[in-house]
């Protein structure tokens, strides 16, 4: 009876509180992610403090949008809109590091691999899409039939639970992006063990799983949530892999920060399973246009 009462609520967009709860955790980790990495940059840009601040921000905006009703249509909203600009600006400052540095995009591998993560300011925007996704969402407590909201376009079909095909856009595009990290991440350890391969094989198979949803509802009901729930199970198995690589580095737990810092990306994983859950999430959704 849970289930199906979840689903429906899902099918409803009516789950505006959950989803902003989700959107504070992710935002939570990814700031933390983001804030030691530019550590790591020694800050060397004024604009490496801008996601660590935004990210705090948006964390605090979307715990207020689980409570406030207005402030998920406000704060939230409007601070999700700016953490996805810098995101895409982020993106922007990632793509010339890396033309910097030497030999710039004569060598791409060796420079894509070694310079900033090209795709992590974008995937840094998951947290911030999801709270302006969650803005337009209704209440898990309002009625099941919509009352009238005045809005038009795509902004009523998202308070309505019907962008389907959209969020499996969106899936898509972050499988790209998150198996792309991955790959390059792994490529650095030399795949030293065959975990390392399971979100390269899982990302093209998500990826496809998002594209065929898009032209197919039987896709959608299908393939979509059981690939997706085995890309989240990975991201999962992932983060704990990576926590125990960085436990087994030299002084472990002693030097806890240092390793944290220096040792494999912990939250990365996480970011991989997020996906997954993009894809889980739009498969119970409706179409546009039902």
């Amino acid at each position: 009876m849970l289930v199906k009462s979840v689903r429906e609520h899902i099918a409803d967009g009516r789950f505006q509180r959950s989803l902003s709860l989700v959107a504070a955790a992710s935002s939570f980790v990814s700031g933390l992610e983001v804030g030691y990495e530019h550590y790591k940059g020694s800050y060397s840009n004024l604009a490496m403090y801008t996601p660590v601040l935004l990210s705090g921000a948006l964390t605090g905006a979307a715990l207020a949008g689980f409570v406030s009703r207005r402030a998920a249509r406000t704060a939230m909203r409007w601070i999700s809109a700016v953490t996805l600009a810098d995101g895409v600006i982020g993106f922007g400052f990632h793509i010339r590091g890396i033309q910097r540095k030497p030999g710039g995009w004569r060598i791409p591998v060796v420079n894509i691999v070694m310079g900033p993560p090209i795709f992590a300011p974008l995937l840094f925007g998951t947290a911030a899409y999801l709270g302006f996704m969650a803005s337009y969402l209704r209440r898990e407590e309002d009625p099941e039939e919509p009352a009238e909201s005045g809005l038009q376009g795509w902004r009523r079909e998202l308070n309505e639970g019907r962008f389907q095909k959209h969020l499996c856009g969106v899936a898509a595009v972050w499988a790209v992006f998150s198996g792309f990290e991955a790959w390059y991440s792994h490529y650095k350890s030399r795949f030293r063990i065959w975990a390392q391969w399971t979100p390269i094989v899982l990302a093209p198979l998500q990826f496809a799983a998002c594209l065929g949803a898009i032209f197919s509802e039987r896709a959608a009901r299908g393939p979509l949530p059981a690939i997706s729930a085995l890309t989240a199970i990975d991201g999962g198995v992932g983060f704990i892999y990576h926590a125990r690589g960085i436990a087994r580095r030299s002084g472990g737990k002693k030097h806890w920060l240092y390793n944290v810092l220096y040792g494999p990306p912990i939250f990365a994983p996480l970011l991989f399973a997020a996906c997954g859950a993009l894809g889980m999430l739009a498969s119970m959704l409706r179409r546009e246009g039902q």
